[in-house]
């Protein structure tokens, strides 16, 4: 089963609102394609979007990084070989996590074909059916609140509400006016992307326990390298805080955990560089007690099929954020996970199930 030939394409899909985070704007969505094709005719596919303020990584670079680096070194391998290929890959690049995952999902795709099971089931097989929140974007509160309404009217019982951008009383503003709006028994759960202080982090936090705003957990309050903040707003608050930004590999995952910086963690294929490592830090916070989320960027339904495959595959694995698709104005595949609501159906195909793209979002 060895590696034949890997194709790129450059894919764009406007969205049907722009995402707003503490760290950027997204009006389109935009990836690099990967498609890889072995010898005995499997075909996998990967996807990697550029994520400038969060992996680094941008169209030119994910682009050479998989023409001009790994392609030439890969041709030729067994599929089969995983250890040996992804031994290969991290030997080639430093960084470059983006490209990375993409040829990792493509590699996974191949081989859970050839072994006639899907991705989920040859990965471990936890669970069949996911359910997924729905993200909230930071605009002013009225509109925030209004925006939940929708998703909760959807079928939404889950929201991850960006904050992080402005004042944090502005923050407080915002998460009161959508419980007010969604009621008592809709889950909430914020993302700050890094945009809060640790001091005033914790007084915020506090502010909001003292609310009874019924806040699940919170998303990287502080800077990704702050590890010393993360520590001390997670000893300083009664709800969880989850590592982000702050675990990319599970060298990092280690460091959270041992100093028990972090309550929960954000596994992302896009950070780990793949499905192989992402495997390591959900396996290593499962040895500390530690659950996990698996989350995403705004990438299309063919990033999002391999981390719910990944995500449903471990025991440890408790939180989803797949709702990247659903902002997405057309699909990029035919295939792939199913949405029914906000729950995930993964279907009986081996493999991603993916069983081609759609030439309209491809960029000739």
């Amino acid at each position: 089963m060895k590696i034949q030939q890997i194709e790129t394409y450059l894919a764009k899909v406007p969205l049907k609102k722009a995402f707003k985070t503490a760290l950027r704007t997204v009006t389109i969505a935009e990836a690099i394609i990967v498609k890889i094709t072995c010898d005995n005719g499997k075909v996998g596919y990967g996807e990697a979007p550029p994520t400038h303020v969060i992996t680094g990584d941008s169209i030119a670079s994910i682009s050479f990084a998989i023409n001009e680096v790994l392609r030439p070194a890969l041709i030729g391998m067994s599929c089969l070989d995983r250890e040996q290929l992804f031994a290969k890959i991290n030997s080639l690049l430093v960084g470059n996590t983006s490209a990375k995952a993409a040829v990792d999902m493509a590699i996974y795709d191949c081989v859970a074909q050839q072994a006639e099971m899907s991705l989920r089931q040859y990965l471990g097989g936890y669970q069949s059916q996911i359910e997924t929140d729905y993200t909230v974007s930071v605009n002013s509160p009225e509109e925030m609140a209004s925006d939940a309404e929708e998703y909760v009217r959807d079928g939404f019982s889950m929201l991850k509400i960006k904050v992080g951008k402005d004042e944090i009383d502005t923050d407080i503003q915002r998460i009161q006016a959508i419980r007010k709006q969604v009621g008592p028994n809709v889950k909430i759960r914020l993302d700050a992307n890094q945009g809060w202080e640790p001091k005033a982090a914790v007084r915020a936090i506090q502010k909001m326990e003292d609310l009874g705003l019924n806040i699940e957990f919170i998303e990287q309050p502080v800077k990704a390298h702050d590890i010393k903040g993360l520590k001390f707003v997670t000893s300083h608050t009664y709800i969880p805080i989850m590592a982000d930004e702050s675990v990319f590999s599970a060298r990092d995952a280690e460091n959270v955990l041992e100093q028990a910086a972090a309550d929960l963690i954000n596994i992302k294929l896009m950070k780990a560089g793949g499905i192989h490592e992402a495997l390591k830090i959900a396996n290593l916070a499962n040895v500390f007690g530690i659950s996990c989320m698996v989350g995403s960027m705004i990438e299309s339904k063919i990033g999002i099929t391999a981390a719910a495959h990944f995500a449903a595959s471990q025991p440890n694995i408790a939180y989803y954020d797949f709702d990247a698709p659903l902002m997405l104005s057309g699909d990029l595949i035919d295939g792939g996970i199913q949405y029914k609501g906000s729950r995930i159906v993964f279907g009986d195909s081996f493999g991603l199930g993916i069983q081609g793209l759609r030439e309209e979002y491809l960029v000739k």
